[in-house]
Parts: C-alpha cells; structure tokens; sequence
C-alpha cells in the first residue's frame, strides 16, 4: 500500500525543502511567505482542477488535479512538520461522530445526505501537532 505522507515527504528530502525549512525555521517573516505560498499553489491547483472540469471537460485532468491538490496539501503539513496521519485520524473520527441531516446553511441541490454536527459533537483539536506552524502565524 502507498502512504501518501512517506511519499511526499521522501520528495520533499530529496528536492531540499527540510533542509529550507530548518534553515529559515526562525526567521517568521519567510515562514510567513512560505505558508501564503503554499496556500496560492492550492489555489492554482484547484483553478486548474476547475478548468479542466468546467471548461476542459477531461478527466484524466480532473484525475492529475485533484492528485495535486492532496499533494500540497500533504506536502504543506509534511514541511511545516505536522503530524498529517495524526491530523487525519482526529478530523475522520471527527466525521464520522456526524450523523446524517439537513445543513440549511448550505443549499444541497442534489439531494445527497449532509452530514450534521449531533449536540455534543466535538471538533478535532490540532493544538499538540501544528509542527513549524506556529512560526508563520
């Protein structure tokens, strides 16, 4: 089985981005610009993943975008040093605490099922694992 996280981490290594990161760890400025750039290149990607639906209309580019998107996202957590597996594991044990209902904040014109928070729900907390986030904040 592939883990996602090892992967990009071990790309990460190998193209210097740790190495980017511990050198400029301190420096909140470049942590700041590095986290706003990460965010854009979301951005870019789900743009691209947009266009290649709406206006493309090609799926194998659809496939490769939406890939992409998990991979800076992935990648994003992996460089800012948080723990993506942990992080992962709260907010589905999270979702799944979710029951099945009406959100009316948010127009469902298909018909699919919402999920709901029940009374009592709890959200995934991240305090322990931000990693390096906390340096560009």
């Amino acid at each position: 089985m592939t883990n996602w996280v090892k992967d990009i981490n071990d790309m990460h290594a190998k193209y210097g981005v740790h190495d980017w990161v511990e050198a400029n760890k301190d420096n909140v400025e470049m942590m700041q610009k590095f986290l706003e750039f990460r965010l854009q290149f979301l951005e870019e990607e789900l743009n691209e993943t947009r266009a290649a639906a709406i206006y493309d209309r090609n799926a194998p580019e659809i496939v490769d975008g939406l890939i992409d998107l998990c991979v800076v996202a992935i990648g994003t957590m992996d460089a800012f040093g948080v723990d993506a597996h942990e992080a992962w594991n709260r907010v589905h044990a999270a979702n799944m605490a979710k029951e099945v209902g009406v959100k009316e904040s948010r127009p469902n014109p298909l018909g699919l099922p919402d999920l709901v928070k029940p009374a009592g729900w709890k959200a995934p907390e991240h305090y322990d694992n931000t990693g390096n986030l906390t340096d560009a904040v």
